[in-house]
């Protein structure tokens, strides 16, 4: 289940959103990686091209493994939260899921599958807690829409909205730690303010997880 918006590899191998650039540059290089929802292979390809990872990748859109079958991208077609079940304890080093959190049925089940089959996950959703995004939900009165929620109330694949705040809070009580944090605010670039901040103006966050 993809809820990424503009992945897309059409800027060229090799120029990627700044946001996955800085997902990627959690892994690390030469390490086993599971993508799950990769999309149109955007990531998964730079991870495999210029992280040197040994890459594979789960995508419910066909549209999407075609894409990434085409880049020569080993991506199997299949529904997340029902296949990581069958996946082994530390099948790989890493699993990464991006902006894609927010889309599942169960968020919490999904965050225990993914640093139970990887060593260490690499998770990045949006900020509901983003004061534009609160500002535009206090002022207009409606479902905000913005680059990282680009969607109508009606059409969202986004059925679990959360701030970083509740993404922390979900993370302690499931027993999952927060090896690193990266906030992102405006123009995908990391802040640099005090973390008691960061629920405010972060627009979205990227997090390195793994067991306790």
């Amino acid at each position: 289940m993809d809820a990424r918006t503009g992945e897309g590899a059409a800027q060229g191998h090799g120029a990627i959103r700044p946001d996955l650039r800085l997902v990627a540059e959690m892994v690390t290089p030469g390490s086993r990686v599971l993508d799950v929802g990769c999309g149109d292979g955007a990531l998964l390809h730079h991870l495999v091209h210029e992280r040197q990872v040994d890459g594979r990748g789960i995508e419910l859109s066909m549209d999407g493994v075609r894409q990434c079958v085409s880049q020569g991208l080993s991506v199997i077609q299949g529904d997340a939260e029902a296949d990581l079940a069958d996946y082994p304890d530390d099948s790989f080093d890493f699993v990464v899921l991006s902006q894609t959190l927010q889309a599942m049925r169960d968020p919490r089940r999904v965050l225990l599958e993914l640093v139970r089959i990887g060593r260490h996950a690499v998770v990045s959703l949006p900020n509901f807690g983003y004061w534009r995004v609160r500002m535009s939900l206090l002022w207009g009165g409606r479902m905000p829409v913005t680059k990282r929620l680009g969607y109508a109330w009606w059409e969202t694949p986004n059925i679990h909205l959360c701030t970083i705040r509740d993404f922390l809070d979900l993370c302690a009580d499931v027993g999952v730690r927060i090896d690193r944090t990266v906030i992102l605010g405006r123009h995908d670039r990391p802040t640099r303010a005090h973390p008691a901040l960061n629920n405010l103006i972060g627009e979205q966050g990227i997090f390195l997880l793994s067991r306790k």
